[in-house]
Formats: structure tokens, C-alpha cells, sequence
């Protein structure tokens, strides 16, 4: 299949996610459109980075705010939100922000089947999705491996640590063989349970203070590798 078609399949594959949900705004467009329309170009010489994804994403700005503040670093997370939601959203969150590089974090909500079951090819398809479609228009890509962890308190009944593994796997192999940067915030945070590590997290699922300060010297290395590819 040429480049060309694949970029079709994946914007037919959007419109379709939005008929599903459109009444509902089920990708909740409405929660950025605001801060997107206000938001200036990039000016001059900015390296812009849009950072997309759930919960995790989105309460970094609280935990860390001089991150984002200090830097060309744009927050388009949605807490609870899946794969299939972000790329929905693709496009008025990431792409017409005109960012240098997207930092793409997505999957434990997908594995703890916030909108339903949905196997691990599926959740790697709609990353590498969104991946196609920033190489589509010249955003160059960090893809991030799923956090651990070995519980869901909202969904006790799913053991998700086996299930992050095998993800992890398929996003880092896809990011090896199409010269992808990938940046493993997952082998620095996990204990020998399978779980996030006590001190780097406010939960079983999502970081506080110390597990911020991982990530950010992690994403900022990988951030710059991808500007070297700009």
C-alpha cells in the first residue's frame, strides 16, 4: 500500500471514529478548541512540542509546571482518554498547532478498557496512526512506552502488567524499524512486582513530583534527538 493510501485509510478511519461519537463530542474536541484558536503560531526559530495523551499527560502540567511553562511545550492530554480518542483529535490538537515534534503517550487507558475491549494490535495501530499522520505533515515523533502498572483502581478485575509489556514491545519495535525516537519511561519506573515504582508515583497508574522529574529528563533527551531530524 503507497504512502499516499495509507494517509487516506487513516483519515477515513478518523471520520469514522467521529460519526460513532460526534453527538457526544466523544473525543472531547470542545476541551482545547479554545486554548487551540488563541494559541499564536510558532514564531521564529520555535521548536514548538505538543505532548498528546491521557491523564498522565494532562496533570503533568500540575505536578511540574515550570516544564511547560519554561518551555516550547504545548499539554493536549485528556484524563481517561483512549488511542482511538487522540486520534480523533489528531488533527486540531497536534497538527494545526504546527509543533516540531509530538510527544505521543497512549495505551493503559486502552488496556484498562476505558471505552471498551480492544486488543493490543488495535492500540498499537491507532499509535502508529497517529505516528503517519505527523510524518504526513512534517512533525517529527516521539513515541513514549506505557507506564507500569500492575493494577486499575477503577477496574480491579484487569491485570494490566503483562498486557503494558507485550505493548511496550510492539511500539519499540515499530519505533526501531521505522527510525522513530522512543523514549522507555517504563524500565526507570518499574518495581519487581511489574508495578510503578512507590516513590514515583501518586497511585498505581499515574506519577507524582519524582516520577515527573524521570520523565522530563528522559523526554527532554529524546526531544532533542527527534530536532535533529527537523
Amino acid at each position: 500500500m503507497c504512502k499516499k493510501v495509507q494517509i487516506v485509510t487513516i483519515l477515513l478511519l478518523t471520520l469514522l471514529f467521529g460519526f460513532q461519537g460526534l453527538a457526544q463530542d466523544w473525543a472531547n474536541l470542545k476541551k482545547y478548541a479554545e486554548a487551540n484558536a488563541s494559541l499564536e503560531k510558532p514564531s521564529k526559530g520555535e521548536k514548538r512540542v505538543v505532548f498528546m495523551g491521557n491523564s498522565i499527560t494532562e496533570k503533568w502540567s500540575k505536578y511540574s509546571t515550570d516544564f511547560f511553562s519554561e518551555n516550547p511545550y504545548v499539554n493536549r492530554g485528556i484524563s481517561g482518554q483512549v488511542s482511538s480518542q487522540m486520534l480523533l483529535r489528531f488533527r486540531p490538537d497536534v497538527i494545526a498547532l504546527q509543533p516540531a515534534v509530538v510527544v505521543i503517550s497512549a495505551g493503559t487507558n486502552d488496556i484498562a478498557q476505558n471505552q471498551g475491549p480492544i486488543s493490543l494490535e488495535g492500540i498499537a495501530g491507532n499509535i502508529f496512526s497517529m505516528v503517519e499522520l505527523a510524518e504526513a505533515n512534517g512533525i517529527e515523533v516521539v513515541i513514549a512506552a506505557v507506564l507500569p502498572a500492575n493494577s486499575y483502581s477503577w477496574r480491579p478485575e484487569i491485570k494490566p502488567a503483562d498486557s503494558i509489556i507485550a505493548l511496550n514491545k510492539m511500539i519499540k519495535s515499530y519505533a526501531l524499524k521505522n527510525n522513530i525516537v522512543y523514549v522507555d519511561y517504563y524500565e526507570p519506573m518499574v518495581n519487581e512486582r511489574k508495578g510503578l515504582k512507590k516513590e514515583y508515583g501518586r497511585d498505581s497508574v499515574h506519577p507524582g513530583p519524582e516520577g515527573y522529574k524521570v520523565m522530563e529528563a528522559l523526554v527532554r533527551e529524546a526531544i532533542a534527538k527527534a530536532l535533529i531530524e527537523k
